[in-house]
C-alpha cells in the first residue's frame, strides 16, 4: 500500500530508540517522519491467512508473530532490551481478505473488485519490551472511484501493486483511485501514527 522518501534508518546502535520488525520502506518511512531512530531488522512469518481467521485477528496474530520472532533474534543476540515495533495489513471487501497480489493479472482482479466500491483496511500495530507486549487494530474505510479497465492496466503497468496489500499504493499513483477515506491515513499506508505512539508511551518513548 508507491514509497515515500526514501528512509534512512540509525547509523549507529547507539541512538537507536526501537527496532522495527518489518523492511517495508513506508513503514520506514513514517518512522523517520516522526524522527525516530531506528534500526530494521525484518521478520519473515508465514502470511498465510487460515480458514475461518477473522481478519482483524488475522493481522494482529501476524503483528505478533514479528515481533516475537525479532525479539527471540535479539535475546539470543543479547542486544539491548529497546521496544519492538511490528505491524501488518489487510485490505477486506465482502469479507475476504485480500492479500499481496501474486502476479500482475491477480493485481488486476483485485482491483477491478475494488472499484467503484468501499473496502476496509485493517492495520495491527504491536509494541513489545522485553515481557510486556501491547498491540491495537486501526480499521479504516477508503472508497475507490469506479475504474476503467485500461485506467487497472495501465496502473498495473507500473508494478506499483505487485507488493502492496490490496494491490494498491494510496501514498503513490492510486492516490488518484479514493474517493473518500474515513480512519486512519497512515493506517492504510501500512502504520497508524496514532495508534503506534500511544503503545510506544507505553513502553517509555514518545517522540514529541
Amino acid at each position: 500500500m508507491g514509497d515515500l522518501e526514501q528512509p534512512r534508518a540509525s547509523e549507529s546502535h547507539l541512538d537507536v530508540q526501537v527496532y522495527l520488525a518489518s523492511a517495508s520502506p513506508r513503514r520506514q518511512a513514517l518512522l523517520q517522519s516522526v524522527g525516530l531512530h531506528f534500526e530494521v531488522i525484518a521478520a519473515d512469518v508465514d502470511e498465510t491467512h487460515r480458514n475461518g481467521e477473522p481478519p482483524d485477528r488475522f493481522v494482529q496474530r501476524l503483528a505478533k508473530e514479528k515481533a516475537q520472532q525479532v525479539g527471540a533474534r535479539l535475546a539470543n543476540q543479547k542486544r539491548a532490551l529497546h521496544p519492538i515495533v511490528a505491524a501488518d495489513t489487510c485490505v477486506v471487501i465482502d469479507d475476504h481478505v485480500l492479500g499481496k497480489p501474486r502476479d500482475r493479472d491477480h493485481a488486476v482482479q483485485m482491483l477491478g473488485r475494488l472499484s467503484g466500491r468501499s473496502h476496509d483496511v485493517l492495520t495491527a500495530v504491536v509494541v513489545c519490551r522485553g515481557n510486556d507486549i501491547w498491540s491495537v487494530v486501526s480499521r479504516s474505510r477508503v472508497k475507490f472511484k469506479t475504474l476503467s479497465d485500461d485506467e487497472i492496466v495501465r496502473y498495473c503497468r507500473t508494478l506499483e501493486p505487485l507488493d502492496k496489500a490490496g494491490a494498491y499504493a494510496i501514498q503513490g499513483l492510486a492516490s488518484g483511485f479514493v474517493e473518500h477515506l474515513q480512519g486512519s491515513y497512515t493506517g492504510v499506508v501500512g502504520l497508524p501514527m496514532f495508534e503506534l505512539r500511544m503503545l510506544l508511551v507505553r513502553a517509555g518513548i514518545d517522540w514529541i
